[in-house]
């Protein structure tokens, strides 16, 4: 796709001859009125805008956690990855930088520790960039994958009284785009189980989306864009540097950071947490000779194909001394906790975290699973989950644990 020059695009927005085509009803040939919104989103070179963004469980439709965020995004041509630049800021306080992306690296601000984690790439060892393109620019591609692809997919527009929902949903793959269509292979799910289905709602009055929304197997998450700014900035205008604070520490990922010590041998730190029906659950309560503790999270696809396995070991363990407790630690929401409990038929407890457990059982990803014996101890820990592979060796764990 070529893109017309910044200095272009400059001179059109000093002169105020951009205009947004617009039109009030999608013409007879679909495409050509994808092209119309397509067209529109390549006039787009800065945007500043309030995000809203929620994330849903499978088999749910209430949603489990809305973030809102002010964001900034800017067409930069010197990045082949996405082509945009984008900085989000707190919706509360606009001066407050959370993370950035310039094209050369990603850094994110911790307010709390005075920290800026910057990520250059350099151990990067995905064949993309794994970063989330900003909305006007996912929204493009998105829409130029539907023109362009061979891909099998099925697409629809359906018109309502202010906006326009178009859809396009691509079988047996799940295509997630940053800034060009990646397809992610999953050990997790049957080609039969994969699938990617996108909404992308469009404002009548300028034929420019506003919401985005993606499903595929194993979650739904939507993008609101709210009060957009368009081209009132230039690019070379935004310094990301502006907003570092003076007093903040700088650290690069892929340096060395000194490595934490292993729990196994060490006695299992104590908690009271929430369970799904709003109930307190202490570690203290819990006699059983063997333990196993997991960390999970709701939208996270190796934790959802963990379930039928998780489940079939309570049952095939229960005359025995065992239990299992779950632990959520990306949903905190006790109503969507409840509803992911009784949609999944799970039948071991399901606990919400919190971020002082997580940092005492040093938890970086999930699944996770700690081993815990009689004594509460941790004899053992498995990281992450393969089906058939870890079924086994959390099995052949439990067992030397029950003699």
């Amino acid at each position: 796709m070529k893109k017309k020059s910044p200095s272009v695009l400059y001179v059109l927005i000093l002169a105020g001859t951009i205009t947004l085509h617009n039109g009030c009803r999608v013409e007879k040939n679909q495409n050509d009125y994808l092209q119309k919104v397509l067209t529109n989103l390549e006039q787009i070179v800065s945007a500043s805008y309030y995000s809203i963004t929620s994330g849903t469980a499978p088999g749910d439709t209430t949603k489990m956690s809305t973030y809102t965020w002010y964001k900034k995004e800017y067409i930069n041509t010197a990045d082949t990855t996405i082509g945009s630049g984008f900085a989000w800021f707190y919706a509360d306080d606009t001066s407050k930088m959370y993370l950035f992306y310039d094209g050369t690296a990603t850094a994110y601000l911790n307010f709390d520790k005075k920290i800026i984690s910057i990520d250059s790439f350099k151990t990067n060892t995905l064949p993309f960039r794994p970063v989330s393109a900003p909305f006007f620019n996912r929204a493009k591609s998105i829409i130029k994958y539907a023109l362009d692809t061979k891909d099998s997919l099925s697409t629809e527009i359906k018109e309502f009284d202010d906006s326009i929902r178009f859809t396009v949903y691509i079988p047996h793959k799940n295509i997630h785009f940053f800034g060009k269509p990646i397809t992610m292979e999953s050990q997790y799910l049957s080609k039969e189980e994969s699938f990617s289905r996108y909404e992308i709602w469009i404002n009548r009055t300028n034929d420019l989306p506003y919401r985005i929304i993606h499903k595929n197997s194993y979650s739904t998450d939507a993008e609101t864009c709210k009060n957009p700014e368009l081209n009132r900035s230039k690019p070379k205008d935004f310094r990301a540097e502006d907003y570092f604070p003076p007093d903040f520490e700088i650290k690069v990922m892929g340096e060395q950071q000194p490595v934490k010590k292993e729990l196994v041998g060490k006695a299992a730190s104590d908690w009271i947490l929430t369970d799904y029906n709003n109930l307190q659950v202490s570690f203290k309560d819990l006699k059983s000779k063997v333990l196993l503790v997991e960390f999970t999270g709701i939208g996270c696809a190796p934790c959802h194909s963990a379930i039928p396995f998780l489940k079939q070991l309570v049952s095939d363990n229960k005359d025995k001394d065992f239990e299992l407790v779950s632990i959520e630690t990306w949903g905190s929401d006790i109503e969507g906790l409840k509803r992911y409990h009784k949609n999944n038929g799970l039948n071991y407890r399901f606990l919400e975290s919190t971020e002082e457990i997580k940092k005492k059982y040093q938890v970086q990803g999930v699944p996770v699973f700690y081993l815990i014996d009689k004594n509460r101890v941790i004899r053992k820990i498995i990281r992450g989950y393969s089906k058939g592979t870890t079924d086994n060796e959390i099995r052949d764990a439990i067992n030397d644990l029950l003699r």
